[in-house]
């Protein structure tokens, strides 16, 4: 009776208050309404669409009317006895009204997804299997009244005012560089792209920032299509445990059993690695992954490594081939990665395969990127790892910002940072070392033409005020 009572309210007010009507009907749908409650529904919902306006009983009889011998003579008679109930408008509680609205439509939603569920382990289910579940449930769970249709730009100035004000939530580098690049860390839905050559440290810098990540407590997801999941936790168990990685084979259990307790004391995040197969595995395996993660593990990521993008798959083409070039395939994958980041609200890093041109250049570009522009178009942050023989020697790797939406990318165009390979480590260097980085903290020309060029036009301008 209460579901019924439910049902005819809402009915009411769709019926004969325009600002609920318009605030509601989004998120309302025919399969939440039961019997002769479905048809009126439907009606209110096809005059209001055709019309932009509010129908009358007269109106709405008269449509019934007009499908009764769709839905049956005792539907219709029913149907015609309910408008006849709602023909009287009875004034409610307007946010209490839109607060049960919202509730009924969640319990529908959960009712509803529990029933399908159920058809699907019993067999009955002609398109969905059980791998569908985690999903259905989760979207059933999910449902709530978001009435945001976009951003009004005067009346809502005093919220981009506090916009402006609010300290966003970031996740800091250990590295005093990467934050002033990133004037803190890297923010959520946000997408993160290493450039480097074969060998160069991408998957070495990522280990790293995860392991930094989860000294501050934070959670960690970290896929990898290269490595075994044994060879990435590996390499961040040398991180942690400052132990070089050759040397994790030789510990004796009762050593190893005493670091894993120690690094449990400093109350570290959660680390969950994830293998797929190399280029079988999508952003929608990811996101099966992340939802399973939660209803399994209540696992909620902080923040996401893919190991690396190129070796990913596109949810949305299939490989190459055909019509398909590596430009749009890529590219579709990072948009993607994008996605995915935006959707769970985490910061996700990736990396990318540089070009053979940039094979031994310590002059990376963008244009060094392989296979796809795409990838820097899309991303919030991208740098090149750059190293040679003298940076080795020194123990040292170069960074050089190609893209960047946090800060400007002249500033801190390059610096370097220390490196031990063995512990799988990135540190800061004395700011001596920083011979890249200009006293004012813009970058170092390089001794090419344009440079040159620049230079004099700095020099021929010097004197003008903007």
């Amino acid at each position: 009776m209460a579901e019924t009572t439910i049902q005819t309210t809402i009915l009411r007010n769709l019926l004969h208050n325009e600002e609920y009507t318009r605030r509601v009907i989004p998120f309302l749908k025919k399969e939440y309404f039961e019997g002769s409650h479905r048809a009126v529904f439907e009606s209110i919902i096809h005059f209001v669409t055709k019309y932009n306006k509010l129908p009358t009983s007269e109106s709405l009889q008269i449509e019934i009317q007009e499908v009764s011998e769709l839905i049956g003579p005792e539907d219709a008679a029913e149907a015609s006895a309910i408008l006849s109930d709602i023909s009287e408008d009875k004034k409610v509680d307007e946010q209490w009204l839109e607060d049960q609205t919202e509730k009924w439509c969640q319990d529908r939603a959960i009712y509803l997804a529990i029933m399908e569920s159920i058809n699907i382990i019993d067999g009955k289910h002609k398109e969905l299997t059980k791998n569908a579940l985690p999903e259905l449930l989760s979207d059933a769970l999910s449902v709530c009244f978001d009435t945001n249709v976009g951003h009004d730009y005067i009346n809502d100035a005093d919220g981009r005012y506090e916009f402006y004000h609010r300290t966003e939530e970031r996740i800091p580098y250990d590295l005093d560089y990467m934050n002033k690049i990133t004037n803190g860390g890297l923010p959520q839905k946000s997408l993160s792209v290493i450039l480097a050559s074969t060998g160069a440290g991408k998957s070495l810098f990522m280990c790293h920032q995860a392991a930094a990540a989860l000294t501050q407590g934070k959670n960690v997801l970290y896929i990898t299509m290269e490595m075994a999941e044994e060879r990435i936790a590996e390499r961040i168990d040398a991180n942690l445990m400052n132990v070089p990685v050759d040397q994790l084979e030789n510990m004796s259990y009762d050593m190893y059993s005493n670091k894993i307790a120690n690094i449990a004391k400093r109350n570290i995040g959660k680390l969950i690695i994830k293998e797929y197969p190399t280029g079988a595995a999508h952003a929608g395996h990811f996101r099966a992954l992340l939802n399973e993660l939660k209803l399994k593990r209540n696992f909620v990521p902080d923040i996401i490594f893919t190991d690396y993008l190129n070796i990913s798959a596109s949810s949305r083409m299939k490989g190459l081939g055909g019509a398909i070039n590596s430009y749009s395939y890529i590219k579709s994958i990072a948009e993607e990665m994008r996605g995915l980041a935006v959707e769970f609200n985490v910061p996700l890093v990736t990396a990318t395969q540089s070009n053979r041109d940039a094979f031994g250049n310590s002059d990376v570009d963008l244009n060094n990127t392989s296979e796809s522009f795409g990838v820097p178009a899309t991303a919030d942050l991208m740098f090149a790892l750059v190293t040679n023989e003298e940076l080795e020697k020194l123990g040292q790797v170069m960074i050089k910002q190609l893209k960047n939406r946090y800060a400007d990318p002249s500033k801190y165009k390059r610096f370097v940072l220390g490196v031990d390979r063995t512990k799988m480590r990135l540190f800061d260097v004395e700011e001596s070392a920083q011979t890249l980085v200009t006293q004012d903290s813009g970058p170092a020309f390089d001794s090419s033409a344009t440079a040159a060029r620049i230079g004099s036009e700095r020099k021929d301008f010097s004197g003008v005020k903007v």
